[in-house]
């Protein structure tokens, strides 16, 4: 599988351009359409201190010493996709792909400490079928498990060549800002989250943009974790915070779109409806930041990510179908 979205060498990263790019796909979509009304009053409702249930984030909980906490984040985020495959992973009970793939990694960092840079440089497919406890999962998992292990290889090397090997380098590097984190990661080219739609460079840019999120989390604010503008952060565009827009009435999807998700056929990455949908994320996320932040309430549009994303975990939205892409980029 390769993605179908764009591959630049550019990493540049602005995340007001990826609230731009939202806006104007927004202003062309066919295949949705958001109800502002509504987006409204979910601005109005929403308590971002309480979205929950959901099970505790490996990432929440640190290490004993900074540099493993780190190298803990960075690993995880390095393989924080496939989404489109996760239906046919072997789930540990209640839990779901990424809560999955995210313990068995702390657990095997519990274990045996991190990979180091030249361990990374050296994993295999095989290898991490083991450590995330996918060796009876279906050949088609086996794709996915090729791609973390490409992406965590990347991983490696990048520490090795640009970093000394040091998982905290590119953290101190980006001087409490996560934009320029966001930048730097996206030298590695799963991350270069780019879409092209008509003549628009569509940025999106989601695991480069949680990773100072997951880091902040890690570390509470501090230290490696303290990032002047975390609050600029745009909603992490995947295909489970516009699932939860859709089923909360705020997202109106085309029926011929809505079908093709209910019969659960993939929505290929790079293609038109794809990016309507991450876009369509993006665009809601503002949206309601925005609306709060007018009535004089602090939200930024990460805590709308969360909330959503948290919201996510629930049953009755879990049950619902969702769109499914094969992409390194969710």
């Amino acid at each position: 599988m390769a993605d179908s979205q764009v591959r630049e060498t550019s990493t540049r990263v602005r995340l007001d351009e990826i609230r731009e790019a939202a806006r104007a796909v927004m202003a062309r979509a066919v295949s949705l359409r958001a109800d502002l009304e509504q987006l409204d009053a979910l601005s109005d409702e929403l308590d971002p201190n309480a979205p929950g249930p959901a099970p505790p984030d490996p990432i929440a909980r640190p290490f004993g010493d900074p540099e493993s906490t780190a190298a803990f984040v960075l690993t995880l985020d390095a393989i924080n996709f496939g989404s489109g495959w996760f239906p046919l992973l072997v789930k540990r009970p209640g839990l779901s792909g990424y809560f999955t793939v995210a313990t068995a990694l702390r657990e095997h960092f519990d274990r045996n400490g991190p990979w180091s840079a030249p361990e990374l440089c050296r994993l295999e497919a095989g290898q991490l079928a083991r450590v995330l406890g996918q060796a009876e999962a279906p050949e088609a998992v086996q794709e996915l498990l090729e791609l973390f292990a490409l992406a965590l290889r990347d991983l490696g090397r990048w520490l090795l060549e640009a970093h000394a090997g040091r998982f905290l380098s590119p953290v101190e590097r980006a001087r409490g800002s996560a934009e320029r984190l966001a930048e730097s990661v996206s030298e590695m080219p799963l991350f270069r989250d780019l879409a092209r739609y008509g003549e628009l460079r569509v940025p999106f840019y989601k695991r480069a943009q949680i990773l100072a999120a997951d880091l902040a989390l890690a570390f509470e604010g501090q230290g490696p974790g303290a990032f002047r503008d975390l609050d600029r952060l745009t909603v992490f565009a995947d295909n489970l915070v516009p699932h939860v827009l859709r089923c909360l009435g705020a997202l109106h999807y085309a029926p011929e779109l809505a079908d093709r998700i209910e019969a659960g056929q993939e929505i290929p990455s790079g293609s038109r409806a794809e990016i309507e949908i991450r876009a369509a994320a993006v665009f809601a996320g503002e949206r309601i930041a925005a609306r709060a932040r007018a009535r004089g309430r602090t939200l930024t549009e990460a805590a709308v990510d969360r909330w959503l994303w948290t919201r996510g975990q629930h049953p009755e939205i879990k049950a619902r179908p969702r769109h499914r892409t094969r992409s390194t980029f969710y």
